[in-house]
């Protein structure tokens, strides 16, 4: 009875550099067995690291690891595995045309015989299915899974290591609002059977719903520790940043204008000839921001790209401030369509390009900055350091590389390099992803900014609370179609079987 009082895991004194940066100082972390326990903080402050230390993908520098009261050492990820630790990363590790019991058995094969490890297999994963509420068909290829039971497989697979301790990595940023609730009860249902779970996340909402206990990191350190019962979301957020923060957006009612952009029956096709975008009409009006919700892959993406001239459109019209669009992104960004793309390292920026070279990129053939056939560097790094103090860029250094700084402050140079234009239309894809909550805070201050300077503002995005804290208007898109319209006051579980293709009478 003895052990059962010691901690399913306690590290102390962990510490781990890479070169000049210390991305964990002295980290102490007690995780009581049979409970939820989440980590939260900024990016960068460190937790992807601490867990990668706990799963070896890396070594402390120095400090101790204990399982059940006993110093272990984990050198590597099979070691992590053998002592009963299992990881969900946030990009899942599974081999698409395979079988879901290929995947499960997939590096833990024992033995020579496969089709008998196969038989095996079968029947574990069966009862596991049966006692964690788990149902996957054993035999259906993972590429034909929705996302939400790929996730599944991934639990499946570290329950079928042994796994008593279960971490997971932003487990929700893919799932609709229903799929993460069903997530929920699963971890429930997993803590009810004595596992323990340690839940990374940036979502102060999942905290509060789920865990016992959560732990906050800033810059490496571990600042405090806290029964979530006994605290709240705008504690939380103010530990993670070391400043008060405000969590909901406060803004005015909208005062719409004229119809700035008319998309009519339009439809788009992706690389593989495949309709993403099947007869979308929607408006947006100067002084307003429309936003539209919905699971990734259901059209979106190819939606934004059309409007933004980087991909054709099958049929129908695209109108900007009442004359038609041309399909190309320069005469466009001439015209005042501005672009803050979903993918901001392989669309949005030149990461080995320094930060004032990204902050004029695409306008760089601006009159301010040549001269004659000859780029005006030093206008260019004016220019920058001026977005740089207003954006509160981080560090403020035109010169260095855009690699070498955050998400969050990489996703601030496109923001400022785009709104600064005083566009007509501001087209925002994801605008906070993988950003975190002081940046966050900014960056949607900004976007009713815009608004309120008679901007109309098209705006897409996975985050369901994003989409209501901003958007006058709110879309919902299923397989390519927009399925229904509602106001931001709407509840998130109706917008949810929206975006789950619910009919809008059913969703009402």
């Amino acid at each position: 009875m003895e052990q059962e009082t010691h901690p399913a895991i306690e590290l102390s004194g962990i510490n781990k550099s890479f070169g000049p940066v210390q991305a964990n100082k002295d980290i102490d972390l007690v995780i009581k067995p049979g409970t939820i326990h989440g980590i939260i903080g900024e990016n960068g402050a460190g937790k992807s690291t601490l867990m990668s230390i706990l799963y070896g993908f890396y070594q402390a520098d120095s400090g101790w690891i204990k399982m059940k009261g006993e110093k272990v050492t984990i050198p590597d990820s099979q070691s992590a595995i053998s002592q009963g630790i299992g990881m969900v990363h946030q990009h899942f590790m599974l081999v698409d045309n395979f079988t879901v019991l290929e995947n499960i058995i997939l590096g833990a094969e024992g033995g020579n015989i496969l089709n008998s490890a196969m038989g095996r297999a079968r029947g574990e994963l069966l009862r596991l299915e049966e006692e964690y509420g788990l149902k996957v068909d054993p035999d259906a290829l993972i590429e034909e899974l929705p996302v939400g039971l790929q996730q599944r497989v991934e639990i499946l697979k570290a329950l079928y290591r042994g796994a008593e301790i279960l971490i997971l990595d932003e487990p929700t940023g893919v799932l609709t609002p229903a799929e993460a609730d069903h997530l929920f009860r699963i971890l429930k249902q997993l803590k009810a059977q004595g596992k323990t779970v340690l839940l990374i996340t940036h979502k102060l909402r999942e905290i509060m719903a789920i865990t016992d206990e959560v732990s906050v990191m800033r810059r490496g350190e571990m600042v405090a520790t806290r029964q979530t019962a006994q605290t709240s979301p705008e504690e939380l957020a103010e530990l993670m940043v070391g400043r008060r923060v405000l969590l909901q957006v406060e803004k005015q009612p909208a005062q719409p204008g004229d119809v700035k952009l008319d998309v009519s029956n339009v439809t788009v096709r992706d690389s593989r000839g495949v309709n993403m975008v099947k007869s979308v009409s929607l408006q947006v009006r100067a002084g307003e921001i429309v936003g539209i919700a919905g699971v990734a892959g259901n059209g979106q993406s190819e939606l934004l790209q059309a409007i933004a001239g980087m991909r054709g459109i099958q049929s129908g019209t695209i109108s900007l401030d009442g004359k038609p669009l041309e399909f190309d992104p320069a005469k466009l960004r001439n015209r005042g369509l501005a672009h803050v793309p979903e993918d901001r390292h392989h669309e949005g920026l030149v990461l080995p390009f320094e930060e004032n070279e990204n902050a004029v990129l695409g306008y760089h053939g601006d009159d301010k900055f040549v001269s004659g056939p000859f780029l005006q560097i030093d206008a260019m790094r004016a220019d920058a350091v001026e977005k740089i103090e207003k954006y509160d860029i981080r560090p403020p250094n035109p010169r260095l590389k855009t690699a070498n700084f955050s998400g969050g402050n990489q996703q601030k140079i496109v923001l400022a390099r785009e709104m600064e234009r005083d566009p007509v239309v501001l087209l925002i894809g994801q605008p906070t992803r993988g950003v975190d909550v002081g940046a966050i805070e900014f960056i949607h201050r900004r976007i009713i900014e815009m608004r309120d300077a008679g901007k109309a503002v098209l705006l897409v995005s996975v985050e369901l609370d994003e989409i209501r804290s901003l958007a006058d208007r709110v879309l919902v898109m299923f397989d390519g179609h927009v399925v229904g319209e509602r106001s931001p006051e709407t509840s998130e579980s109706e917008l949810g079987l929206l975006m789950a293709g619910v009919s809008e009478e059913t969703a009402a």
